[in-house]
Formats: C-alpha cells, structure tokens, sequence
C-alpha cells in the first residue's frame, strides 16, 4: 500500500489484548486501567480475516503486541494461522518477558520470526520500581529461554526513563555478551509517559562511548521499523535506537497498528483511523473492508506534532489500550 506521501506501508503492528501482568510507571497507573470486555476484543478469527485482507493490500510483517501478547490463551494457534496467511511473510512478537519460559519452546515450534522483549534495567530493584512487580528472575529466565533459540532474532528495548539507578548503559552490555540487539526508545509523550524527563539518542551514544569506546553506524538494515543501529567493537550485537523525537523518521514509516478492539490507527500520535470491528461485525465484505483500509492508510499524517505546542487529534489512551 502506498500513502499519500509515497511511503509504503508493509508492516502492521496488531494488539490482541489490553491486558498486562506489569504497571509500569510510564504505561499504566498501579490500580491497571480499565480493561474492556473480552468480547469487545477482536477474536482471532477476526484477527485472521484482516490479516488476509492486509497481506492483499501489501502487508508483509506483523508485530503482535498488547498489552502483554503472552497472557492471552491460545497465541501460539493464532502464530501458526498468521504464519499460514499467504502473502505474510514474518510474524514476530513484542513481550516483557514474564511468561516467556514457559512459552519459549511452542512459539519457536508455531514459526514465530522474532522476539522483542521489553526490559528497562538489569538492576533488580529498580525493576521492581519501574514495573511494580518482583519479578526480574523470571524475565531473565525467559530471555535465557529466548537465548537457546538462536536461530530467532532476539532484541531487547529499553526505554531511559531518566530515574536514578536504571543504568541503561548497563543494558547495551547484553550485545556485548551475547548474540541480541539492544534498542532504545525514547519516551513518547503520550499517557503516563509525560511525566518522565526525556532522554535523547545523542546523550545516550555519548555515555555509550565513554564506557565502550568508538563506534560505527551500521548501514545494514536489521528490523522492520524505524529503528537505526550503531556497531560497537568486541560486541556481537548491534546498538540500536527509535528516536521519534530528536531523530524523527516520519518521512520513512511504514507502519500502522490495530488496537485489540479493532480501531486502525495509522499513527501512534493521533486517535485517527477506522473502526474496523464495527465492519466485520457487521457483516461487511472483503471488498468493503480492504477500501477502508486503503482510505485510511491514505489519509496517514504526514508525521507526529509532538514537539508542537497545538495538537489536533491527540491519542488519549495509554499505550497499554493502544498496542504501542
């Protein structure tokens, strides 16, 4: 699919649940948020009647994320059924890790092509002050997990919160150590995230090389999105960063996303899109759907005003109800 500025949109990014077993401070309040009814929830026939209308449309790689993708039953049939979509070429998943042990071998058996696990700190107790849950020893039992299946690329995101402790320096010694890619994503100002100071790419390489040395930039394409990577020597991993802010990529995207509700928004600032639950459950058709989609992905903005001072269309919700 091609928008109207000429960007090719070949990766959607779907949630399939608003649900989570973390609160992380820049997600959610302690309390949760509310979480809508399963049955307001796209099942996953539903899931795999879009994604045979996207792959028509040009879409070649999904990201399944949530909330947690992990928490919802029956992930691993819903892997194999996008595997099995003509036309998809990757299906990859973003966690945090919490229920990735258990989970490991059968998503390596449902083909998945990727993992992306979400983990903010190697300090134990910050951790616990970031996700407001004592569960550290189990996220690195199931990025252990994640190691044994070297033939799945393995990256992990970490997003500087700017607070005392989390060290994400620390972070990047991971692509040192081991076969993974590590990425940071700078806060996005929307929900609880507007809360925590921001912490841009240039200040992080900086610290990056006063502990680790020179580095290089790495031309070599290694994702889907809009991520960059630098080459750190001694490392076996890449250092990657999405910096939506102080290096926006707007010109370059090729994504849009799915709320587990339905709603397709065609980028992560704004509450525009349409409403495609409303169309499968009404009976709608192929046809009707797939010219949705394309009037939509049309009128995709141009980029994010999120260093405006006036912005139209904001998106209100926290990441966890938009799939982020």
């Amino acid at each position: 699919m091609i928008d109207e500025y000429g960007r090719a949109i070949d990766y959607i990014r779907i949630s399939i649940t608003d649900r989570c077993n973390l609160r992380c401070t820049y997600c959610m309040p302690e309390e949760g948020v509310e979480t809508v009814p399963h049955a307001e929830i796209l099942t996953y026939d539903e899931i795999g009647r879009l994604a045979e209308i996207f792959a028509s449309l040009g879409i070649r790689k999904i990201k399944l994320t949530g909330g947690e993708p992990l928490v919802r039953k029956g992930v691993i049939e819903l892997v194999k059924k996008l595997k099995g979509t003509d036309g998809i070429e990757q299906v990859t998943i973003t966690t945090n890790g919490m229920t990735l042990e258990a989970q490991m071998e059968e998503l390596a058996k449902a083909g998945i092509d990727g993992i992306n696990l979400s983990l903010d700190t190697l300090d134990s107790r910050v951790f616990t002050k970031i996700t407001r849950r004592q569960c550290f020893e189990e996220v690195m039992r199931g990025f252990r997990a994640a190691l044994s299946h070297p033939e799945i690329p393995l990256k992990i995101n970490c997003v500087p919160m700017g607070i005392s402790g989390q060290n994400v320096a620390d972070l990047a010694g991971l692509a040192k150590n081991y076969p993974v890619h590590v990425r940071y994503i700078e806060m996005m100002p929307i929900g609880l995230g507007k809360q925590f100071d921001f912490c841009s790419e240039d200040s992080i390489l900086e610290e990056l090389k006063g502990r680790f040395g020179e580095y290089q930039v790495c031309e070599e394409k290694l994702g889907n999105g809009p991520a960059h990577y630098y080459s750190f020597v001694g490392f076996q991993g890449k250092i990657g960063f999405i910096s939506a802010l102080s290096h926006k990529f707007c010109s370059s995207c090729n994504r849009v996303r799915l709320t587990s509700q339905g709603f397709l928004k065609t980028c992560l600032q704004y509450d525009i899109g349409t409403d495609l639950k409303v169309l499968l459950r009404g009976g709608a058709s192929d046809e009707t759907i797939r010219d949705a989609i394309q009037d939509a992905i049309l009128q995709k903005p141009s980029g994010h005003q999120f260093t405006e001072k006036t912005k139209e269309h904001g998106e209100m919700h926290m990441m966890s109800q938009i799939g982020g």
